[in-house]
């Protein structure tokens, strides 16, 4: 093969690191940025903050953290919040044991139950067997496995016998709370419904209807209910229904590990003058400099070396950080620009708006403004959004206009809070009331915004 020299001309992007390093600047939160920043001031002899706090201390908002609904429609239809469920007592004064007593909901459900196995007086196999199903146990105290899942998991040379690990089930079923151990929704509810007296008004119907009828509860057969319960009265109806809707379906929760979420304001919104403007939250912006004792060393030693480097490393963050919020401000401010009639109205006066937009009115890129709107937030008059709540897509309207998509979401939740919850909306209905109202919306399209805002169809909102 007869070799030569060709000469080939290309173009090739190249991210410089300071580039590189903007870019990933942008895209952290409030959070993380500060992370990063502790990191570099650890690494860096260089970088110094101005204040002598090595942590900033700034004001956070905390949210709410909505509950996410069941998929399950059992678990809709009943809507049952998060109950407490008393804990066991051991009855002896603490002051005599000498130590103070731990409250069970922050030890872990794990810890709760081996706790209660330690003064079990049962043999080791036995205690083996009901640790292994302690940890099979999910956060809500279910036992997903089956025993006979359960029983590979033994050593080979260990006889498996079925009735060990049944009999090892009962026990754990035994534990405070009660209904942990339960293999499915319905043993969990009769676990509950067994330890209650036997005079319990109602008592039979419900473990009747926890056994067998809860499919029927779920889709709001009423009518065929009580004539499988043997009933006339809605009144009867009701007491049988409480009595299950004040169980617990979530035994384990209460001691599930969960710390408080907290999300930092970037951004701040306030009406000055009759305008709506965004200003930069100061408490979350790192106060940053260039040490001058290495700076002065550096400058009488020329050359410098590794701390020549790190120098050029610290003005760059420096640079980068400043224009990260110099960013942030700049879109928030055209957000809220876009959106002043979200701010005076609500939520119904949303307009549509799309990346672009805002990407086009400051001349960047449609990828940096996705950068800048996620998980970063702004405190308004209206409450804490993230940036990428003010954006959403368009529905027509009959004048040939157009409406937000979180717009047609606010009627659509009036709509369903002034219902008549023994006669509630369909999804065909709210799409009819949307077009008086002058928005064409079809009907699956309604039926995809209640999805999104979680809001069950209309034979799982029906009530007596």
């Amino acid at each position: 093969m007869k070799q030569s020299l060709q000469l080939r001309l290309s173009q090739q992007l190249t991210l410089t690191p300071q580039l590189q390093q903007s870019i990933r600047l942008l895209q952290l939160s409030t959070l993380e940025l500060q992370q990063e920043i502790g990191q570099a001031l650890q690494e860096n002899p260089l970088l110094e903050r101005l204040d002598s706090d090595e942590g900033a201390e700034y004001e956070t908002q905390e949210t709410a953290e909505q509950p996410s609904q069941e998929s399950d429609e059992i678990y809709t239809e009943l809507a049952w919040g998060e109950r407490g469920v008393a804990g066991a007592s051991s009855g002896e004064d603490d002051d005599e044991l000498g130590f103070q007593q731990i409250d069970a909901s922050q030890a872990g459900l794990r810890q709760h139950l081996l706790n209660q196995l330690s003064l079990t007086p049962i043999g080791e196999r036995d205690r083996q067997l009901v640790s292994m199903l302690i940890d099979a146990l999910d956060e809500d105290g279910y036992l997903t496995a089956s025993l006979d899942e359960l029983a590979t998991l033994l050593p080979d040379e260990e006889e498996r016998d079925p009735v060990e690990l049944d009999a090892a089930l009962k026990l754990l079923q035994s534990f405070d709370p009660v209904g942990v151990g339960a293999r499915d929704l319905s043993e969990c509810l009769l676990l509950q419904l067994n330890a209650l007296p036997a005079d319990t008004p109602w008592l039979a119907e419900a473990k009747k209807l926890a056994r067998d009828g809860l499919k029927m509860l779920a889709e709001h057969e009423y009518g065929k209910l009580k004539k499988w319960l043997g009933i006339t009265s809605d009144a009867d109806f009701q007491a049988i229904r409480a009595r299950i809707t004040e169980l617990n379906p979530r035994p384990g929760a209460r001691y599930a590990e969960s710390g408080a979420q907290y999300v930092v304001p970037d951004i701040l919104v306030r009406k000055v003058r009759g305008q709506w403007q965004a200003t930069l939250n100061a408490e979350v912006m790192p106060k940053l400099r260039i040490n001058e004792m290495y700076a002065n060393i550096l400058r009488q030693n020329r050359g410098g070396g590794n701390l020549q480097t790190q120098l050029q490393e610290a003005r760059w963050l420096i640079k980068n950080v400043q224009q990260r919020f110099e960013t942030i401000l700049r879109v928030a401010q055209a957000i809220v620009e876009r959106q002043r009639l979200f701010f005076d109205h609500g939520p119904t006066a949303m307009r549509p708006m799309v990346l672009r937009e805002i990407a086009d009115q400051l001349e960047l890129h449609e990828s940096t403004v996705s950068r800048v709107t996620t998980q970063k937030y702004m405190l308004t008059p209206r409450g804490l959004f993230e940036f990428k709540y003010f954006f959403c897509s368009s529905v027509g309207t009959e004048e040939g206009g157009a409406a937000s998509s979180t717009a047609i979401k606010a009627l659509m939740k009036q709509a369903f809070d002034a219902e008549d919850r023994g006669h509630p909306l369909s999804d065909s209905a709210v799409s009819t009331m949307l077009s008086k109202q002058g928005f064409v919306v079809a009907r699956r399209t309604v039926a995809k915004y209640r999805e999104q805002m979680q809001v069950p169809p209309a034979s799982q909102r029906k009530s007596l």
